[in-house]
């Protein structure tokens, strides 16, 4: 940003967004550092500085401190369950044909199938509150679909995050809907050569720019055959301004920053503790090193001898007890305590089934959004094909959260106290066989494999010796094959 404002205004206007991108580029790069971590994380220099702390050892002091990534887990979390199963769809006037195939199998042109793509929409929409979709068609003077076709040309998706998109502006139509009529992203960034697009509903303007030189090399006009601007944006959950969502690392971002400091804080007290702070005067002849040796001047004052400062490390369990709280309330705030937690289950069943049920919402009303970005993007799709879209998109809309452990746990102990009753033995045994396919049971209809029926609660039923017209109630499951062994058939079975 600094850099910018040393260039001309032409320049500037070009590559400055708007009002709203200014006010929040700092938070989107703090998201981004904050999900990436790594080097992106150290450089960015998170770690709150000492008094008097020289560069080299606040460098030492980053380089050494570890960086727990609950922003990238929380997000993998939420991924995970949205993506678990693929989303069914229906083409269809387009159905069939072959740009449609060539779509879903290379979305962006550059190998990634659709689902791959619309999963990399998702979670920058999870970081950054919203990500922006551009759906376009390369314009070659082809006049007819054989001519596109044999030139390899369809339709294509590229996201943009909101750290690139500078501008845009919304107007209502005649019919009251918002449409974008103005959008403009920074394109590519090589060296000191920035591409500008900008996107009106006529016309497509690239500007090739030289921030070095400060000038404007290049620029190129298009005419927008679609009359539209293809710009999709998928919301994460929409927020109280148009154009900006709601991220789901906002406050956890906040968090794990705090974590971060505290690693720091461990790792100095460790080291104060091990390697505790020589006090001498200049004169005094130091050496270095376990049992290295310290030479004094014979006539030092007694009260200027060298001397260990002592430092205590005790208050490393009270902050081992705050990071402890700050992951915690970041399990509360993305509603996946019972999920990432690797300790023995501490929570009750009731608090368990809430909380998965608040996940479970939590993840519907994302799966809504992304459906509806998808169906955009066909929408624009068909567009440029020419054919309206009547097609259908659906995302997974419930999500059957559940522990395994716990339950099968509690069907253990229930099968433990329900001796040799039938009924209770046949309900638990129905409730372990649901478990047992709960996970591979949408796959095994697919391939038309036959499930194993439940099986229903033992009635008593009498039986009849047909030799001598004696009855018996069976009263077990057992009785009554023991019975039938020996010839017993039901009374009615022989008319």
């Amino acid at each position: 940003m600094d850099q910018i404002q040393n260039l001309s205004k032409e320049v500037q206007s070009l590559l400055t967004g708007n009002t709203t991108y200014q006010t929040y580029h700092d938070i989107y790069k703090f998201l981004l550092e904050s999900y990436v971590g790594g080097e992106e994380y150290r450089r960015a220099g998170h770690l709150i500085r000492y008094q008097l702390e020289t560069e080299r050892e606040y460098q030492n002091r980053l380089y050494q401190t570890p960086l727990d990534n609950h922003c990238s887990s929380v997000i993998s979390v939420f991924n995970s369950f949205l993506f678990r199963q693929p989303p069914e769809r229906t083409f269809g006037a387009i159905e069939g044909m072959p740009e449609v195939e060539d779509f879903l199998k290379d979305a962006d042109m550059d190998g990634r199938n659709l689902n791959s793509f619309m999963k990399d929409v998702a979670t920058w929409a999870g970081v950054f509150g919203h990500c922006w979709v551009l759906c376009v068609k390369p314009f070659t003077g082809s006049v007819t679909r054989a001519e596109e076709q044999a030139q390899g040309v369809r339709p294509y998706v590229s996201y943009l995050t909101p750290l690139v998109v500078l501008d845009w502006y919304w107007k209502r139509n005649s019919v009251g809907k918002y449409e974008l009529t103005y959008f403009k992203y920074l394109e590519e960034v090589t060296g000191d050569t920035h591409v500008i697009k900008e996107w009106t509903p006529y016309k497509i303007i690239t500007t090739t720019v030289d921030v070095e030189h400060d000038t404007i090399d290049n620029v190129v006009e298009e005419v927008n055959g679609l009359g539209k601007i293809p710009a999709v944006i998928c919301y994460n959950r929409k927020g109280i301004q148009r154009g900006i969502g709601v991220s789901d690392i906002t406050d956890i971002a906040q968090q794990q920053k705090y974590i971060y400091n505290c690693y720091s804080e461990i790792m100095q007290s460790i080291s104060m503790d091990t390697h505790p702070s020589l006090v001498t005067t200049p004169e005094v002849n130091v050496g270095t090193g376990s049992g290295a040796l310290i030479h004094v001047p014979e006539n030092i004052n007694p009260g200027l001898k060298p001397y260990l400062l002592e430092f205590s490390g005790a208050g490393i369990d009270k902050i081992l007890s705050a990071m402890t709280a700050s992951i915690d309330s970041i399990d509360k705030m993305a509603n996946t305590g019972s999920i990432r937690s690797t300790e023995a289950r501490r929570m009750s069943g009731v608090a368990q089934q809430q909380e998965f049920e608040l996940l479970s919402a939590r993840l519907s009303e994302k799966a809504d959004n992304i459906e509806l970005c998808e169906e955009q993007i066909w929408t624009l799709f068909s567009e440029y094909m020419g054919m309206r879209w009547d097609g259908t998109i659906d995302y997974p809309g419930s999500f059957n959260i559940r522990d395994a452990n716990d339950e099968i746990q509690q069907l253990k102990i229930a099968s433990e106290a329900a001796g040799d009753d039938p009924v209770v033995r046949t309900a638990i045994n129905n409730s372990v066989m649901d478990w047992l396919m709960f996970d591979s049971k949408s796959n095994k209809e697919e391939k038309g494999v036959n499930l194993p029926p439940r099986q229903q609660p033992y009635q008593p039923h009498t039986m009849m010796d047909p030799a001598t017209g004696e009855t018996r109630v069976a009263q077990t499951m057992q009785e009554h094959l023991d019975l039938a062994a020996q010839g017993w058939i039901h009374p009615n079975e022989g008319e």
